[in-house]
């Protein structure tokens, strides 16, 4: 159900302190529940003011000026709002009253800051990041069209109100494509998204205010799924007679032993190949997303696969490995899952997941080491991907048992 819209105009007196029979007149302006009041600079005798009519008795010239006054006042009041509807402006009380007293001044708007925000961070934030920010644009303002009916929407107004709404918004939100409804973190991500650009907004001094002070992200703990030795053995044993799922196999490996995002490894060569001061072969590289530096060493699986393609150096255009779309490996992937009958949703982002865990933190790596090879920035990053392993633990406390045993022995 659409929300009513409201907006009325009252003309009243401020009977309670009058002085020798004579009231302040007030004009009153209401937008749906919400009101301002502005004086009129005139006085009325409180027992010739009609408060059913919202005029003043009689025909004498006094009374036939000021109810002339009151007419002209309510028209251009209600002209006010007319441009304001007709400028596509978010209406409130306020705006209504500053367009009438000719003090509206030109506010920055939820556009105006999108655009400032993107044309400031293009050359800052990786092409993906600007993408997520895109999507989190293009839903606030088909939150403003649906719940204000209008383009645009004035940053002065946005309040704690404004947020919940949005979240609402997006709780209810039905995508076209066939995801059902869009996740509580992603919805949260959304949010921060808008946090940061309204912080922005606030920096420069297109807020007095900030209105996520009483704004609290809630976001929901959530397992990453990676595959266990036994599934992992199972996707490195797979072959099949489709090319495609063999190299969609063989990236998905090279992830799982070096913990490369799909996005750095596209972008590999034969120089990110070095040999360290172990003279193993390592991989020095930077991560896009965060330009940090990273080393990793080559693991057996890892360099099978890069010697594998080593001689296709014309079909690689200098590359390290055959490019493949994350959308196309992510599809093939599914095949593969179906074919190794492994129940898990297979992406480029679990082979990355599963060098975190099965491979490294699972094999007694510290943390610490895994962070720095991951390319984290912060250690709550990579603590993400600790999770407790049954295995590991087991092995640990039997381990522990042994050396207890010692002891009684």
């Amino acid at each position: 159900m659409k929300a009513k819209f409201t907006f009325s105009i009252l003309f009243w007196i401020n009977s309670s302190r009058a002085k020798e029979n004579l009231a302040d007149l007030f004009v009153r302006i209401t937008v749906n529940g919400k009101r301002v009041n502005l004086s009129l600079k005139e006085k009325v005798l409180c027992d010739q003011w009609d408060s059913q009519k919202s005029k003043v008795r009689g025909s004498n010239s006094q009374a036939q000026r000021i109810n002339h006054y009151l007419e002209t006042t309510r028209n251009e009041i209600f002209q006010s709002y007319v441009e304001l509807k007709s400028s596509s402006n978010i209406i409130t009380a306020q705006a209504i009253k500053e367009r009438y007293l000719g003090e509206d001044v030109d506010y920055p708007t939820l556009k105006e800051l999108i655009d400032y925000h993107n044309e400031q961070t293009k050359h800052i934030l990786h092409y993906d990041t600007q993408r997520h920010y895109k999507t989190s644009q293009k839903y606030i303002l088909e939150y403003v069209k649906k719940q204000y009916k209008s383009d645009d929407y004035i940053l002065r107004d946005l309040n704690y109100g404004f947020i919940i709404g949005f979240e609402n918004f997006l709780r209810s939100y039905k995508p076209r494509h066939p995801q059902s409804s869009i996740g509580n973190n992603t919805i949260m991500k959304h949010i921060q998204r808008l946090r940061k650009m309204v912080t922005m907004a606030f920096h420069i001094e297109w807020l007095d205010r900030d209105p996520f002070v009483k704004f609290k992200t809630k976001l929901i703990k959530t397992d990453r799924d990676f595959l266990s030795k036994e599934e992992l053995k199972k996707i490195e044993e797979f072959s099949s007679p489709l090319e495609r799922l063999n190299l969609t196999k063989d990236l998905f490996i090279f992830i799982s032993y070096t913990g490369i995002s799909y996005g750095d490894i596209m972008q590999l060569s034969k120089r990110n190949i070095v040999k360290g001061q172990d003279q193993n072969l390592w991989i020095y590289t930077k991560r896009k997303k965060t330009s940090t530096h990273i080393k990793i060493p080559l693991l057996q699986k890892a360099l099978e696969i890069v010697k594998k393609y080593e001689n296709l150096e014309f079909e690689l255009n200098g590359k390290l490995l055959p490019k493949l779309s994350n959308q196309k490996m992510n599809t093939y992937l599914k095949e593969i899952s179906q074919l190794c009958e492994i129940d898990k949703n297979l992406t480029s982002h679990v082979a990355r997941h599963t060098f975190a865990t099965t491979i490294t933190l699972s094999n007694g790596v510290p943390i610490e080491t895994v962070s720095k090879l991951l390319g984290h920035t912060k250690m709550a990053t990579t603590q993400i991907y600790a999770r407790v392993i049954e295995k590991k633990v087991s092995d640990d406390m039997n381990t522990l048992r042994a050396k207890f045993q010692e002891e009684i022995n």
